[in-house]
């Protein structure tokens, strides 16, 4: 039995050392070795046994001993193979499933050392091993390829359902044509980062206007709908003599629908954020069609009741917690008419990406942990969130991950952190090419960091007081322009952007029905749901959005 003496850093990687022996800890079971080689060969030599089949994503333990906080991955640097380690805070531990730290009395697999190994489909081989129009599955059995990751399990052990991935599935979306990706309907490029208009020779970089996207995560309550109002009042105006908008995804437990009436008739764009907003990251990444039925086109149902919303506008999607569900989801969105997702992120690089759509596979990387993006070909648009440079310094700070959320960006404590976060990714954006910069936001962020509401009111009058070429649009009027490229001196006469350019006036309700409702489906808890229209029965939830008492 080895007992642990001591943890030493032998070049990048954490190795026990136990008397005159080095070990390491694998997913394999344990490795130990003579000190008849350099600690250099010895955590090489094994790190490539260690790694093996260890996608390089994934955080895996070295050992089950200890208090279930330190894990490591294997990382392909520019300098060769190495670990890369993370220990959680005192007082959590690492779920390996969900791959986040979280209250260790909430991980209940600190006994393994890696997530399970599923088994894989044999897709490559050397020599053809079934007919024609058939791959094999893990266990030597043959099917037909059309029946691969179609979320149904043929093949006896399973494996024609574990091979699903972006850059995997075997009916997979293929990758970008642009000669048969065309506009208005089809958008495309090779990594992501070719600018709409450009390589037709009809734009220039310098001549295509810089959008800036606000969006917005959660419930529209009293309370962030004032930060709205600083945000977007009557004397902000963007370039075209139009005011500046911005798009909600909206949750529905404890929002305000009048409110949302309000900013949908000054011309803001609502979006879905879900009926539930379920904690459980499962649900959303491994939910059924039927789920996210229920849930998007069930928010979409009450937003347009509740909102008195009947111009069909309701038609982007965003997941909770930026949990992708896959194809099913993007099969429900096409079945139900949405227009797009705004979900995926992509990793901070040093060109962003313009939003393309599925007709092709993900110009990026699939990127988070545990994520489960959309592998076949879907007629919906994808609006990355492109991550943020979070770094002081860029010239001089260590590399830091991105953040994809305004919010999330976690060592922002002072407000002139904040101010230079949103200029240094401005200038990001607007001196490459120019691809739509989304600031995501959680408003209950803005509403607990006193003045950050301030930071930016102040830094949007600086934008539109310094450029002419600046636009804050919602998402659906980047995809309008996009289907449609338009130089920035053109951009005045673009009618795309002329709906409801200056909206002036009162609510279209004062003093909403403060309706006192109960359901079913939770019970012993009551709330009011602020509406301009009758009140409901029943308080609307996801097997009766409507409030009526009928099934969804």
């Amino acid at each position: 039995m080895w007992h642990l003496t001591r943890l030493v850093l032998l070049f990048g990687v954490f190795v026990f050392s136990v008397g005159g022996q080095f070990r390491l800890g694998g997913a394999k079971g344990q490795y130990k070795y003579k000190r008849g080689k350099s600690g250099e060969e010895v955590v090489q030599d094994n790190l490539d046994e260690l790694c093996q089949g260890q996608p390089g994503s994934e955080y895996f333990r070295l050992t089950t001993d200890g208090d279930c906080r330190e894990v490591v991955r294997c990382d392909k640097a520019a300098v060769g193979l190495r670990l890369a380690s993370v220990k959680c805070p005192s007082g959590l531990g690492f779920d390996l499933e969900r791959q986040t730290c979280d209250w260790k009395a909430n991980v209940k697999n600190c006994d393994r050392l890696s997530k399970p190994r599923l088994v894989k489909p044999n897709l490559h081989t050397v020599e053809p091993v079934c007919p024609d129009g058939q791959l094999q599955c893990g266990d030597g059995e043959c099917i037909d390829q059309s029946l691969f990751c179609d979320s149904q399990p043929h093949c006896g052990d399973g494996s024609d359902e574990n091979a699903c991935g972006v850059d995997e599935d075997p009916n997979g979306a293929p990758l970008c044509d642009p000669v048969q990706c065309r506009l208005p309907d089809c958008f495309c490029s090779v990594d992501g980062t070719s600018a709409p208009g450009v390589e037709s020779g009809k734009l220039e970089i310098s001549n295509i206007p810089q959008m800036i996207t606000f969006t917005f995560n959660g419930a529209v309550n009293d309370e962030n709908n004032r930060v709205y109002d600083k945000l977007f009042h009557e004397e902000r105006i963007n370039p075209n003599g139009c005011t500046a908008k911005g798009t909600f995804f909206v949750s529905h437990k404890y929002t305000n629908y009048s409110a949302v009436q309000d900013l949908h008739r000054r011309g803001h764009e609502i979006g879905v954020f879900s009926i539930t907003n379920d904690e459980d990251p499962k649900y959303w990444t491994e939910g059924s069609y039927d789920n996210w039925l229920a849930e998007m086109a069930g928010a979409r149902l009450i937003i347009e009741r509740f909102s008195n919303i009947t111009d069909g506008t309701v038609v982007g999607v965003r997941a909770p917690y930026l949990r992708i569900g896959g194809n099913e989801q993007f099969n429900m969105m096409a079945d139900q008419f949405f227009a797009y997702d705004s979900t995926i992120t992509a990793s901070l690089a040093g060109v962003p990406l313009w939003p393309y759509t599925l007709h092709y596979r993900m110009p990026h990387k699939c990127h988070g942990n545990s994520q489960n993006c959309p592998s076949k070909s879907h007629p919906i648009w994808e609006m990355p969130i492109n991550e943020l440079d979070r770094r002081e310094d860029p010239e001089f700070d260590e590399n830091l991950t991105g953040c994809h959320l305004v919010s999330s960006c976690s060592n922002i404590y002072h407000k002139d952190q904040f101010r230079h976060l949103l200029q240094h990714n401005f200038d990001r954006h607007y001196g490459t090419n120019r691809a739509p910069l989304s600031l995501s936001i959680d408003p209950s962020w803005l509403v607990s960091n006193k003045g950050f509401a301030d930071v930016v009111s102040e830094w949007m009058d600086y934008i539109l007081n310094t450029y002419t070429d600046v636009y804050f649009v919602t998402e659906l009027q980047v995809i309008q322009w996009i289907q449609n490229p338009t130089s920035a001196t053109a951009i005045p006469g673009f009618q795309a952007w002329k709906d409801k350019c200056l909206i002036q006036g009162q609510p279209f309700c004062s003093n909403p029905n403060p309706c006192p409702l109960a359901t079913r489906e939770l019970p012993g808890e009551e709330f009011r749901l602020h509406t301009c229209v009758e009140c409901p029965k029943n308080y609307p939830w996801i097997q009766d959005p409507t409030g009526d008492g009928f099934s969804f």
